[in-house]
């Protein structure tokens, strides 16, 4: 029996009930608009018997319309509940019930480079990737945002927007964020492949109930800058501003 039959025949496939579509609009008008979109389309998972939802938060910044869909189709309207800068996960609630048994979470720490996972988007064992852990490392963006211990699957999965990162015992250890592009080490192999880039659970659990309290992290804020930095010849440069923000208001511009 092939592990993704093993995971139709098992409770493994409880977890994929969990896992929801989430659809969102965004004014035009929003800071994030020109770089995201105005539509959005990823998944998330339901954390708890009341519906809270962890996905990633980039499907729910500056939304004005959220809907959550379960896997057997049902459709919700929803709200964000808190957005952590911090950890680039967000928690989301539905106004109605889902109707949905929640998914367990672990401790991503015992995935070790090379251990066996699933990822997951909504829609059933279908949209499951079955895949392997090829890398664990900070990861730095340029919209100032840094992961100390990012996790990175191959292969990819192509719904990875706020995607399940599952063990093997259908335990929730992370949430999709990007699709990165991987070169070969081999000089001469000019192939490149395809991961995803995962945030453990973990950075969200100890803080969970303050971001349901007060919508954010207790405790002084990150100061935000509002730039897009990348590093060219051993500088960093600015290649974005949003409109609105500090550094716009300071008179940054790309290139300085």
């Amino acid at each position: 029996m092939s592990q993704i039959q093993h995971f139709k025949s098992t409770r493994l496939s409880e977890a994929l009930g969990a896992v929801v579509a989430i659809n969102t609009t965004v004014p035009e008008d929003a800071m994030t608009a020109a770089l995201l979109g105005t539509d959005r389309s990823g998944n998330g998972s339901v954390l708890r018997d009341d519906g809270l939802i962890v996905t990633i938060a980039y499907l729910v910044m500056e939304a004005d319309s959220i809907w959550i869909s379960t896997a057997d189709g049902r459709a919700v309207p929803g709200y964000v509940v808190a957005i952590d800068n911090e950890s680039g996960l967000a928690l989301v609630k539905p106004t109605m019930p889902l109707r949905v048994r929640p998914v367990e979470t672990v401790s991503a720490d015992d995935l070790y480079v090379g251990a066996s996972v699933f990822v997951a988007s909504c829609g059933g064992a279908e949209n499951v990737t079955q895949a392997q852990v090829a890398a664990r490392q900070t990861f730095a963006g340029r919209w100032e945002y840094v992961l100390d211990d990012a996790l990175f699957t191959v292969p990819a999965h192509e719904s990875w927007g706020g995607s399940a990162l599952l063990d093997r015992s259908g335990r929730l250890c992370g949430i999709g964020s990007l699709l990165i592009s991987v070169a070969s080490e081999d000089e001469d192999d000019a192939e490149v492949s395809s991961a995803n880039m995962f945030v453990p659970v973990d950075l969200l659990l100890p803080v969970m109930d303050d971001l349901c309290r007060l919508g954010r992290r207790a405790g002084p804020q990150r100061p935000w800058l509002g730039t897009l930095v990348q590093e060219e010849d051993d500088e960093l440069v600015v290649v974005g501003v949003y409109p609105g923000c500090p550094a716009d208001n300071a008179g940054l511009e790309p290139g300085d």
